[in-house]
């Protein structure tokens, strides 16, 4: 055996996943990256006006606070640069294998471990831990002769920083949350910037403001951190949890879409153009997102709005279903990323015990995962991002949570001498059951979610988020029954 675990992914999930390793005792692991740098989305994605969309003193490990944040709402650069300290800090680069792609994993039922085919290259370890997320696997769309395109294309996600687009005209598909913060600030530089939008987002306020050196200092105070982080917990928490699964009694929808459509009214001046970017459905049913220059990227000259459907991308431009042809020089897709499709869950083939392939299991029986985290039939396979886990918040209050879930079972099979552990069946259905009753909250059962053309929703029209509290998520993880796996030693 190689190493005692495998982590797959060096984004923050990857890290935090070491790090608490590392703080358990369990040192001997290798984290596998395919990309060339840690970060994880951060690294990925580069394109401009990149941004946390929750306040920065959230998005940061409890043990590893950021006195160093220069605004509220922190730029991508400075997310990555984060992720580069704390792997610097807490010396991981020697056990981080860049370039690394995992091409499969099986389990081997004979040995107790998994065999992780790395680029080609067999290693074997104990305990497989997924890291991978939902936000780095671009989603192209699927729009006709997209392929026959002259000019250059670049989708958000892999953003092309070569491209010129000073002067050119410009074509952006997609107002989701990559869309909103890429169009104000290409619309700068572009000749002619026509935007393509199928379903209008609910925009909100950004409170968003510079943080000047004074205040950063405090921020090296604990007491102050501290009293940070939880306000940016609170913000993170309304922004979803109590937002989208509380929504049958707290009225927070209905007055957040009173503050965005007043948003509306005063930063867009043609009333037509409003008309077109206020949504239809009920704020929650797709991720809201917050911008203070989104909106009023419409008043400019030369931006153009266009809500026609998409007939065809012709070698030089779009025609819309009203016959109308829109030549273009560069096509941006701000068309986001594969979540819950085949493709990014899992993010690999993944064979449990019998060869029981992970993806084929999902299909049949539905996404579902004991706590977010295992899959009865898959011995010593943890995720971080697994159904029913994340509840929308921060997703360090996610990798927080679900590792101390899974280092609780380390640490159990370390006493019992235990070579294998194993969700039971029944444990892992009574908290899909759970999870499916507690939904009736939901905006998606009280609201009007018909035009939203939601991603939480995966092919069977469930939506796998947790509709919890991220403080029933942190107790969950310290008080689940550990007996509700099965710990097994070599006979």
């Amino acid at each position: 055996m190689d190493h005692e675990a495998i982590i797959v992914g060096a984004g923050f999930s990857g890290i935090g996943a070491a790090l608490r390793l590392d703080r358990a005792g369990i040192h001997d692991y290798l984290v596998l990256e395919e990309g060339g740098g840690v970060g994880g989305a951060w690294y990925w994605n580069t394109y401009p006006g990149i941004a946390v969309d929750i306040p920065s003193f959230s998005y940061q490990f409890s043990f590893e606070k950021n006195p160093n944040w220069s605004r509220v709402y922190a730029p991508g650069a400075e997310l990555k640069d984060y992720a580069e300290h704390c792997v610097a800090k807490y010396r991981l680069a020697s056990r981080i294998r860049l370039n690394t792609k995992v091409l499969g994993a099986r389990y081997d039922d004979d040995l107790d471990l998994w065999r992780v085919n790395a680029a080609g290259e067999e290693i074997t370890a104990r305990y497989l831990i997924s890291a991978t997320g939902l936000l780095s696997k671009p989603r192209m769309p699927d729009i006709d002769g997209i392929g026959d395109f002259a000019g250059t294309v670049i989708h958000t996600a892999r953003w092309d920083h070569n491209a010129d687009l000073t002067g050119k005209r410009v074509a952006v598909i997609g107002t989701g949350a990559s869309g909103l913060q890429v169009i104000p600030e290409i619309a700068d530089t572009a000749g002619k910037l026509t935007v393509f939008q199928r379903t209008p987002i609910w925009c909100l306020p950004k409170i968003d403001v510079r943080l000047p050196v004074p205040l950063r200092s405090l921020l090296r105070v604990k007491p102050f951190a501290t009293a940070a982080r939880l306000f940016g917990h609170a913000i993170a928490e309304i922004q979803f949890p109590l937002l989208v699964h509380y929504n049958g009694v707290l009225p927070i929808s209905t007055l957040g879409q009173a503050i965005s459509k007043a948003q509306l009214r005063w930063q867009v001046r043609d009333p037509r153009v409003r008309a077109k970017l206020r949504p239809d459905y009920t704020l929650g049913c797709k991720r809201p997102s917050i911008s203070n220059t989104y909106l009023a990227t419409f008043n400019r000259p030369n931006v153009a709005l266009e809500t026609a459907p998409i007939e065809t991308v012709t070698a030089h431009g779009v025609r819309t279903a009203d016959g109308v042809s829109h030549p273009i020089d560069i096509l941006v897709l701000a068309t986001g990323f594969k979540t819950w499709d085949p493709e990014n869950m899992p993010a690999f083939p993944v064979h449990g015990s019998d060869g029981v392939e992970l993806g084929g299991w999902w299909k049949v029986n539905r996404h579902q995962a004991y706590e977010g985290v295992s899959v009865p039939g898959f011995p010593n396979y943890f995720m971080i991002f697994g159904p029913y886990g994340y509840n929308g918040t921060s997703y360090f209050q996610l990798i927080e949570t679900q590792m101390r879930h899974i280092v609780r079972c380390l640490a159990r099979a370390r006493r019992t001498g235990s070579t294998r552990i194993e969700v039971k069946p029944e444990a892992n259905e009574r908290y899909f059951r759970t999870m499916l009753q507690r939904q009736g909250k939901q905006v998606f059962q009280h609201g009007d979610c018909t035009g939203a053309r939601s991603y939480y929703y995966d092919a069977n029209g469930d939506i796998p988020f947790r509709p919890t509290t991220s403080l029933e998520t942190a107790w969950r993880s310290v008080t689940f029954d550990l007996d509700d796996y099965t710990f097994a030693a070599p006979a």
